[in-house]
């Protein structure tokens, strides 16, 4: 076995009121895939960021290439051949594609010539790495014109033009789908082929024994064990992130609870009539009814984003009516919505979700308060009753109202967003991607949620990336392609297969 390129021994790092990591053992040898797995909270983020000088270390050490290293940041780390693609985009919006993948690396011109930037050399350098990434994107476009997914690859291009030979990959495929995920494993396989070590952070199980080697696996901080991916089945790899026996593990692989029933001579709780935008999503019906869950399917760029922001108000439609419990409405914005009791999580959970900076027990209140208005506050005694009973409800770790939401993990801060639409009561929960870079456990959780939300009476809009999650959790499932709705299948008829052939075929009977 080769010298690991990093070792990292007896890791300590600690946060008030939280044991983030607790001597952990880590290595990464070259030309190798690693995952490095755990429930949200496990410590994988926290790790990483040790690594790279992020945060100092309380206790431990860290070798690069058998030499003790300290990085005093990410520039450090980068300068040492480390290079990081986070979770969540960590690019400048208002910057061109090209001067994103580029920034601070930039080709000059001769100092005869002034030494500045060459503007061409940067889009050439860039369509290059475009191009190998096979991505069809403008170089001078403005990276905040495109979705998520797009400026998740334009990360990705940036950390391949380092040409590094430590590549840290944290949720790299949250924001993609099945082509884009097999483009980006094809790179990755020819950086492991180069001799390049990846460090691949994900919660898809499947993409980790489709990719890794091997895999270490975390919990509560601490150090479960590593493991050579082949010798490891499924199942037991699972249970070692949760720390429950399988025979309590197998109920995660249960159906939600009982089917809710969409009973047609029912009034909807929001009823859609040809709402569209243009060049955002084309006319469409979409009807919800109390204690039903309706599902959007679609690749990314169908438009399943487009059409429920338009539902909440977010974005203006130019086309089609809504009725909200059978009365016409038009909503000039997120807070008519909220006034007619519709509630939406954004996919966009630290753009348009997270206030980091301001505590569990802020972010969870913040919509109830808007609502009620900030003249009236919400007494304290009420704002800790209310936030109590969600973080008990929805398992937030830590239990602390006081921590700030930076601090703590991307799964228990979109709990807190859950929370927060919640503890408003809604009659619509509209749900945008909520299980996006969610651990197994969590992700169980916000499932059965969802299920108990709606045998309660709440109706749900559900967009998920994954085909399995929306047809395991919906009543109907409309399904759309290329920023159109194609079909609608009712739960007897909703599955995996069924709706890629809609997705294919891009139309269908709508039900």
């Amino acid at each position: 076995m080769p010298e690991p390129v990093v070792a990292m021994r007896g890791i300590e790092i600690g946060f008030p009121g939280v044991k983030a990591l607790d001597g952990v053992d880590f290595r990464l040898l070259p030309g190798e895939v690693h995952a490095l797995m755990g429930e949200n909270g496990a410590g994988k983020s926290t790790l990483i960021k040790a690594l790279t000088g992020v945060y100092g270390l309380d206790g431990g050490t860290v070798t690069v290439r058998g030499e003790p290293a300290v990085f005093s940041g990410p520039a450090a780390a980068q300068a040492a051949g480390i290079a990081t693609v986070y979770q969540e985009v960590n690019l400048c919006p208002n910057l061109s594609v090209a001067e994103n993948i580029l920034l601070g690396r930039e080709p000059r011109r001769p100092v005869w010539q002034g030494g500045r930037i060459d503007r061409r050399g940067v889009r050439r350098r860039a369509g290059e790495l475009l191009a190998r990434l096979r991505l069809d994107v403008d170089p001078d476009s403005a990276l905040g014109e495109h979705p998520l997914a797009v400026q998740q690859l334009v990360a990705i291009a940036r950390a391949v033009d380092l040409e590094a030979d430590v590549l840290i990959l944290d949720e790299p495929t949250s924001s993609l789908d099945a082509t884009e995920v097999a483009e980006l494993f094809r790179i990755v396989r020819g950086l492991r082929a180069d001799g390049v070590a990846v460090l691949f952070v994900s919660h898809f199980i499947d993409q980790v024994y489709e990719i890794a080697d091997r895999v270490t696996i975390l919990r509560n901080g601490r150090l479960v064990g590593e493991h050579l991916v082949a010798e490891l089945p499924r199942l037991d790899m699972v249970a070692k992130m949760v720390g429950h026996e399988l025979a309590v593990l197998a109920d995660l692989d249960r159906e939600p609870a009982a089917e809710v029933a969409g009973d047609p001579t029912v009034t909807p709780v929001l009823a859609a009539r040809g709402i569209g935008r243009g060049g955002a999503i084309e006319p469409a019906d979409l009807d919800v009814r109390p204690g039903e869950v309706v599902g959007l399917a679609g690749l990314l760029g169908s438009g399943r984003t487009e059409l429920v922001r338009l539902l909440f108000g977010a974005d203006r439609p130019d086309a089609g009516s809504l009725q909200v419990r059978g009365r016409p409405v038009r909503l000039r914005g997120p807070h008519a919505a909220v006034a007619e009791g519709i509630a939406f999580c954004s996919e966009d959970r630290k753009g348009e979700g997270v206030v980091g900076d301001l505590t569990v027990r802020d972010n969870i209140v913040l919509a109830l308060q808007a609502r009620r208005g900030w003249a009236r506050r919400i007494p304290r005694r009420t704002a800790d009753e209310l936030v109590a009973r969600w973080i008990s409800a929805l398992d937030i770790r830590p239990a602390d109202p006081d921590a700030l939401l930076r601090n703590l993990s991307g799964g228990n801060q979109q709990k807190c967003l859950l929370a927060r639409w919640l503890i408003t009561e809604p009659r619509l929960l509209i749900l945008d991607e909520p299980t996006r870079g969610i651990d197994v456990g969590a992700k169980a959780q916000i499932q059965q949620l969802v299920a108990e939300l709606a045998g309660d009476g709440l109706g749900v809009v559900f967009v998920s990336a994954e085909l399995e999650e929306v047809v395991r959790l919906s009543d109907r499932v409309a399904v759309l392609r290329d920023r159109r709705k194609v079909g609608e299948l009712p739960r007897a008829d909703a599955s995996v297969g069924r709706v890629m052939e809609l997705i294919a075929s891009g139309g269908g009977h709508l039900a």
